[in-house]
């Protein structure tokens, strides 16, 4: 067995540290996909660099694809999170009553644990955001359009997703974004044509927001895992065929979401 000397480290050039943080910040959820860097004079200043410098940093992360050229020079963070499931494949699955309830399980432990990562590191931004989609959710009392509702569903769960600051997370949910859009379509359709269903979303999701805005991660996920639960059993008796209780639904869910809660 031969060693071999151990040379040095050579040292950081500058650009490399200007890019480290900026890539730093797009880990953290700081700069976001489609967020413009401030001017090159701008950035410079801030962080006490020269142009020059900072102009190879930025060259490289452009080469790398975290960053990419907009309008007049600017630069725009990429939205390396684009989703990776496409529409035939989305359309495949759903087909088949298997694929869709392993699509709702999936989506009961992803949003369980985005909600629950969201209750302890939204920022004031998130939440923000968060009631503002809440309200539009809202404003269309008991007559609800189960596309535009759908819409407005993945946006409030992505946001959520997003607020957890798990970069892993945050790629994952992207990542199946068109599953989870006609995920929610086609629960909506079927469970809006029971019009009682209707006020049980709306305090599910309520439910949600409060918990986030409390900071209590447990209720946020509690309560991710009542209202998945309860949609998750709602289409199973659909799919028999019988409307389902939903008197006796949602005890039996409640307790069952708890009890998760807590493992």
């Amino acid at each position: 067995m031969s060693f071999h000397r151990v040379q040095p480290p050579r040292r950081v050039r500058l650009s490399d540290a200007i890019g480290e943080q900026i890539e730093r910040l797009i880990v953290d959820g700081t700069l976001r996909p489609g967020d413009v860097l401030p001017t090159e004079r701008d950035l410079s200043k801030r962080l006490h660099v020269s142009r020059s410098s900072l102009r190879e940093a930025l060259l490289k992360l452009e080469a790398r694809g975290l960053l990419q050229a907009g309008r007049g020079g600017s630069l725009a963070v990429t939205d390396v999170s684009a989703p990776t499931i496409t529409a035939p494949l989305v359309h495949l699955l759903h087909q088949h009553t298997k694929a869709a309830e392993d699509i709702q399980e999936v989506r009961h432990g992803l949003e369980a644990m985005a909600a629950y990562h969201a209750a302890r590191n939204a920022t004031a931004d998130d939440l923000r955001k968060l009631r503002r989609i809440f309200k539009a959710m809202s404003k269309n009392g008991s007559k609800r359009d189960a596309l535009a509702d759908a819409e407005a569903d993945t946006a409030f769960h992505m946001t959520i997703a997003e607020a957890s600051r798990n970069v892993v997370l945050v790629h994952i949910v992207h990542g199946i974004f068109n599953l989870l859009r006609t995920s929610s379509f086609r629960a909506r359709d079927l469970l809006y044509q029971h019009p009682e269903n209707i006020p049980i979303l709306h305090d599910q999701h309520a439910a949600i927001l409060t918990a986030i805005l409390a900071r209590d991660p447990e209720a946020a996920r509690a309560a991710a895992q009542l209202h998945f639960a309860f949609v998750q059993t709602s289409l199973r008796e659909m799919g028999k065929n019988r409307v389902p209780d939903v008197s006796d639904n949602r005890p039996k869910v409640s307790t069952r979401g708890k009890r998760s809660a807590r493992s």
